[in-house]
């Protein structure tokens, strides 16, 4: 454990216990209770599931909102926690930022909206530990994406201020969608289904996924939204619908409005050799892991959907596993099916590998594996950013390695030893 010591707090229970315990308050979610079962697993799928392509063991319906909840469950399993700050590489504040987002995304009241962030800021403020770096070796994690936390405090509009605040902006905030203009917020993978309690059985899926007869040259699982005309999504389930190599999710595998029966999903990703991973309600899904899951090869539209996201979890070399479809040429009616027809099926085979070797890395596992999980991967990243500002404090010197603005997701892709940025091929698709 040397070097890698994490201190958690052990905080009041209004910031975590407490919202699980009001979970049939928070709006909109009559499943919360469900889903926060199991430590954020939510209920287990047994029998493989409807469609019945799930694991025997470590199967779950888990929703992608609770990785905030799953991984404090992870952390308090964790083999390397401190029990003194002084001794920890990294300071963890599990603070349920998502439930709490959810349970007040419709009051109009702000003040009520921010409470319980406010009221945490005020806390850690108050602590010897945070004073100690001004928060830079600290770090939160959240179950919902970026957008929902950077309301500005004395403005209407959607979320939250908690990202705002000051002193929450020299923390590193963990999160499922970061955004490519805020400097302190990193993407973790959202969860799957699939959190296994041993190496058998990651090993064993993976096995499982390299046998998989993929008889579909691609899919997608996902269906039409109301006023989706001219959308990618739209031009997926079209030019999808026109083919004999593609299938989509049918209406039978909807369980609930927006959520699929995960075995039904699960038949249909390990049946092609590529998944469509269009924008969701951001520019992320949770079926771009559900597809790596199944060892198929995840199609983007867009980089922030994975690229300059998961920069953590992901290689750096986007096309040693996954396929890159501008959206604009899809809105120009460019064929899918005819440029995934193009590439070798030796690089198609070299693709599936690399996502099947991902697995283990983009998902938080059960405790009992040994296998490099999703928890392991950020909690590295974030011990390496804090020791870095460790060492420049040490120089008498501070580091600003994150910035906001046009350029910042650029600083997140630097190497290193590297400190200047320059001209990218994804800079004619993010302009502010």
């Amino acid at each position: 454990c040397a070097g890698r010591y994490v201190y958690m707090y052990d905080l009041p229970p209004r910031f975590n216990a407490d919202l699980v315990r009001e979970c049939r308050r928070i709006s909109g979610s009559p499943n919360v209770c469900k889903d926060v079962a199991t430590d954020g697993f939510g209920p287990p799928i047994t029998g493989g599931g409807e469609g019945g392509s799930l694991p025997e063991r470590g199967a779950y319906d888990t929703d992608q909102y609770m990785l905030g909840v799953i991984f404090h469950a992870r952390m308090r399993h964790h083999e390397c926690l401190a029990s003194e700050p002084a001794a920890a590489a990294a300071v963890y504040v599990p603070f349920y930022t998502g439930l709490d987002a959810a349970m007040h995304l419709d009051n109009a009241d702000l003040a009520v909206r921010d409470a319980l962030s406010r009221d945490l800021v005020d806390w850690l403020a108050r602590r010897p530990e945070w004073r100690a770096m001004g928060g830079r070796d600290h770090f939160l994690v959240s179950g919902r994406g970026t957008w929902d936390f950077l309301r500005r405090p004395d403005a209407d509009g959607w979320g939250n201020a908690l990202m705002t605040y000051p002193a929450i902006r020299n923390a590193t905030f963990l999160t499922t969608e970061a955004s490519p203009w805020h400097g302190h917020d990193f993407a973790v993978p959202f969860p799957s289904h699939f959190h296994p309690s041993s190496d058998a059985d990651v090993a064993g899926w993976q096995d499982r996924m390299r046998r998989a007869q993929r008889g579909l040259l691609w899919c997608f699982a996902g269906g039409p939204r109301g006023g989706d005309t001219g959308t990618v999504r739209a031009q997926i389930i079209e030019q999808c619908g026109r083919s004999s190599r593609c299938s989509l999710l049918g209406k039978s595998a909807v369980t609930k409005p927006g959520h699929y029966a995960p075995g039904h999903a699960m038949r249909l990703l390990e049946s092609a050799q590529f998944c469509m991973q269009p924008r969701g309600d951001g520019y992320t899904r949770k079926s771009t892991f559900g597809s790596m899951l199944a060892g198929c090869i995840p199609v983007f539209f867009h980089p922030v959907s994975a690229y300059l996201q998961y920069t953590w979890h992901l290689p750096r070399d986007y096309r040693s596993y996954s396929v890159f479809i501008p959206a604009g040429d899809v809105g120009r009616n460019a064929s899918i099916e005819e440029v995934l027809s193009k590439i070798p099926s030796e690089k198609v085979t070299r693709m599936r590998e690399q996502v099947i070797r991902l697995i283990s890395d983009v998902d938080p596992a059960a405790k009992g594996v040994t296998f490099k999980d999703a928890v392991d991967v950020a909690l590295e990243r974030v011990i390496h950013r804090v020791a870095k500002h460790r060492r420049a404090a040490a120089e008498g010197r501070e580091l600003v390695d994150s910035v906001d603005g046009g350029d910042s997701w650029k600083y997140d892709l630097l190497q290193d030893g590297q400190e200047k940025i320059g001209p990218h091929e994804f800079d004619q698709y993010l302009y502010m």
